[in-house]
């Protein structure tokens, strides 16, 4: 797989990294507490993911009026998406427990939205957390056309209504999953990146296909078998419950990294980022608020984004502790700390933001060349 290599500018970068992580060990050291998740953690995946099965359970098993039966797929999309950012985020990155067993059960989550979880660990895990806002090179930023999410993009006459119909377009993420995955997966057995991670590209493909089999088998399948409902009414609800989803997820994750104050990277032919790459996370990722009680509480702490992403093997749980103490550090060593106030002002950010892309224009293709 390709790859980028981070190159400190100076020793200064050298003593923050160091000195940042001794204190975030040294906070779970002296307080005895441990890096993974606690009670609080196992509560908050018990609720969600009743939020997600006990509407469907409902749907399946009570006559109701296709409008009530809306409104609960819409509830079943709010669900999807907090068990995906609440529980799937944190199994994924083995950081829901330190048994590795309970890591993979609550990864498997992921099965929910009918994907496959080796896809998410090289786009998300690999990919994104190590070469963030890095363009063509962390797919968050790079893989997307109609909406630019990146000044090194190619621009558009329409991107100038960008900040209207990106919103939307949101709602289309888990779809795009659903639909695109065994594509990308197809992509990454022809550049030998699943060998590369010890994974058997057919065995990993024939997994894929038969978890798709199993979830429309189960949305579509049981509705129709156990309800009066007819399969457009179902189609009608799986739509409003992707859409639900996917604008929810797509657009906290956007909060974080596409909003004013963070950097967007282009390397060029050497491959190399001159800086430190936790400096790097703390140039490319952006905070928003300190108190957004029930939304953090929801969303899995991806409002503490710059402690997740140099962290990432720390349940969320404990993010609210150790943003003090990286906050705190990056002053100490002059190093700019993003934060947005709460998540509004985040929001209007990357409208700002969205706006802003779909004006500025691209470098010239001589310095993209040069670039690589």
């Amino acid at each position: 797989m390709e790859t980028v290599k981070f190159v400190r500018e100076n020793n200064q970068e050298r003593k923050f990294a160091s000195e940042v992580r001794k204190r975030v060990r040294a906070y779970f050291k002296d307080n005895n507490i441990s890096i993974y998740g606690n009670f609080s953690m196992y509560l908050k995946s018990f609720l969600l993911l009743g939020v997600y099965l006990v509407p469907f359970i409902i749907i399946l098993t009570t006559p109701l009026s296709p409008w009530v039966a809306l409104g609960l797929a819409v509830v079943m999309g709010i669900g999807e998406a907090g068990v995906g950012m609440s529980i799937m985020h944190d199994g994924v990155h083995h950081a829901y427990s330190e048994k590795k067993w309970v890591n993979k059960l609550a990864a498997s989550t992921m099965f929910l939205l009918g994907s496959s979880i080796f896809n998410w660990k090289i786009q998300h895990n690999v990919k994104h957390h190590t070469f963030t806002n890095i363009f063509n090179y962390d797919p968050d930023i790079s893989n997307l056309k109609i909406i630019r999410l990146c000044q090194f993009g190619p621009l558009k006459k329409y991107h100038r209504f960008q900040q209207f119909y990106a919103f939307p377009l949101y709602g289309l993420m888990t779809f795009a999953r659903l639909f695109g995955e065994i594509g990308v997966l197809l992509e990454y057995n022809k550049k030998g990146i699943t060998k590369e991670y010890d994974h058997n590209p057919t065995k990993q493909l024939l997994q894929l296909i038969a978890i798709k089999i199993a979830y429309f088998a189960v949305v579509f399948g049981l509705p129709l078998w156990l309800t009066n409902f007819a399969f457009w009414q179902i189609l009608v609800g799986f739509i409003a419950l992707h859409v639900t989803a996917g604008m929810i997820m797509s657009t906290v994750f956007q909060m974080a990294h596409v909003v004013e104050g963070t950097d967007q990277l282009l390397v060029g032919k050497d491959q190399k980022v001159h800086n430190d790459w936790l400096v790097h996370q703390l140039h490319t990722t952006s905070d928003f608020g300190r108190r957004n009680g029930l939304l953090s509480w929801y969303i899995g702490g991806l409002d503490f984004q710059i402690e997740h992403h140099i962290f990432q093997n720390i349940c969320h749980v404990h993010y609210p502790a150790i943003a003090k103490i990286i906050k705190t550090t990056a002053e100490e060593y002059g190093f700019t700390y993003n934060l947005k106030p709460n998540a509004l002002s985040a929001l209007a950010s990357h409208y700002r933001r969205l706006k802003d892309l779909g004006r500025i224009s691209s470098p010239p293709p001589e310095m993209l060349a040069s670039l690589g």
